[in-house]
């Protein structure tokens, strides 16, 4: 589903390993060990897919799915085609997100700090951190460990991001703390 010269994906994935993945309860004629080896939607899945169903709009396209697997709501699994192994949950919109996310994981920090970064004496840099070129990183600052921070970031002074944070290119962080595990975009 994701394009992979932008994207590394991870799996396959058993029906078991995504149902914990995900917090679903496995139902339906499913496989246990059967392999899912990407996420994909209702309309172009194939057997090898997992896809997601939470809108009863859908309910036609997931009648008609070729997708292997489905996360559904518990009300909607009538709707689902025979043979079509089933993850249901309450809330089938996150247990997509952190199956894709699975399938899609984030990029670990290399622990490599650019020679033409800017950081100043007084920062605090976390074990594991990546600071790439052009970043600048002010006095006082705090990154936690295993961050990511990109081309041309700037984190100002005084600024606290916590550990495995991730700092996209030409990001800014002004007068702020920053909890752990998030993600600033460009």
């Amino acid at each position: 589903m994701a394009d992979p010269k932008f994207f590394t994906k991870a799996g396959p994935f058993t029906l078991t390993q995504l149902a914990k993945i995900s917090g679903a309860i496995i139902s339906g004629s499913g496989e246990l060990e059967a392999e899912f080896s990407d996420v994909a939607p209702l309309d172009t899945a194939e057997a090898h897919h997992i896809s997601f169903l939470d809108n009863t709009r859908y309910t036609d396209a997931v009648r008609a799915s070729r997708a292997g697997a489905c996360i559904i709501r518990p009300e909607y699994v009538d709707v689902a085609p025979e043979g079509m192994a089933l993850l249901t949950t309450a809330d089938p919109y996150r247990a997509y997100a952190k199956t894709a996310t699975a399938f899609y994981p984030l990029p670990v920090a290399s622990g490599t700090i650019s020679p033409n970064a800017r950081i100043d004496e007084t920062a605090e840099i976390g074990a594991g951190s990546e600071i790439a070129a052009g970043a600048v990183v002010g006095a006082r600052a705090k990154i936690g460990a295993r961050c990511r921070i990109g081309e041309n970031a700037v984190i100002g002074a005084g600024v606290v991001l916590g550990d495995d944070g991730s700092v996209g290119a030409c990001s800014s962080l002004a007068y702020c703390e920053v909890g752990t595990r998030v993600l600033i975009y460009p």
